[in-house]
């Protein structure tokens, strides 16, 4: 995880006041934090200063991004389980659910990409250096693409907790960083799942930055028995809704 220069002795408790702060003068109804959100710090240093510049042509962006086809994204791609040659450490989960638009009508064909800490809550990147052991047989990343319905599945591990060095004592919950395409590269949504009971959910500014409680609880998974594989893995459900009042939130600049 990339850090930054922080201020000293910043607590839970002052996060907590800025966060409240932050909710306290949101326009009701809203669903998105300001870019620059002071909870969290580093949104200072990513958020754009300057107003964007509109493309002379924007359709030639499309001309030099990447492509793929429906034969590049393979059975394997969505078990993050089965991509090396020994077993992953850690409770292996299906992760499972639908994507939609605002009317409820299924997104067919869409490319869908997860990305995760492994059990321990280290990812499989250089810039991760927190000191927690990495796992030879986990990657942290898959994809597939919607069927018919609309829907995706995803079998992993479920992903630790990790510090980030947001404040003192900062813990990010475990969460699945998830990636949709449209009919182009340009078009392209990230957003986060986070898993039921977590005990952290509440002590992170990053979910907490949603200010309606209903979109808040739309980026938790539920639980589905009935999803579970027997002696294999246990079930979440988690559906994607692309817009409309029923939208489940997206981050900021990857829109």
């Amino acid at each position: 995880m990339t850090t930054y220069p922080l201020p000293d002795g910043l607590s839970q408790q002052d996060i907590d006041a800025e966060v409240a702060k932050v909710h306290a003068g949101a326009p009701a109804g809203a669903h998105h934090p300001p870019r620059d959100y002071p909870p969290y710090r580093s949104s200072h240093y990513r958020h754009p200063h300057r107003s964007l510049i509109p493309l002379a042509d924007p359709e030639a962006v499309e001309l030099s991004g990447p492509a793929f086809g429906v034969t590049d994204v393979t059975a394997f791609d969505r078990d993050l389980t089965r991509q090396h040659q020994g077993e992953p450490l850690g409770e292996r989960i299906t992760v499972s659910g639908r994507i939609l638009d605002r009317e409820g009508r299924p997104v067919r064909g869409q490319l869908v990409e997860v990305w995760q800490a492994n059990a321990s809550g280290r990812y499989a990147h250089q810039l991760d250096q927190h000191p927690a052991p990495l796992d030879p047989n986990f990657t942290g990343f898959g994809r597939c693409l919607t069927d018919d319905d609309g829907g995706y599945s995803f079998t992993t591990v479920k992903p630790g907790a990790y510090p980030w060095r947001n404040h003192d004592n900062a813990w990010r919950p475990a969460h699945i960083h998830f990636s949709l395409f449209g009919t182009a590269f340009t078009q392209r949504l990230v957003t986060q799942m986070y898993f039921p009971g977590d005990p952290i959910l509440p002590y992170d500014p990053i979910l907490q930055s949603v200010t309606d409680p209903a979109a808040r609880e739309r980026l938790v998974a539920t639980y589905d028995h009935d999803r579970s594989v027997a002696e294999w893995s246990l079930g979440f459900r988690w559906d994607i809704v692309l817009d409309g009042p029923s939208a489940t939130w997206i981050e900021e600049g990857h829109h």
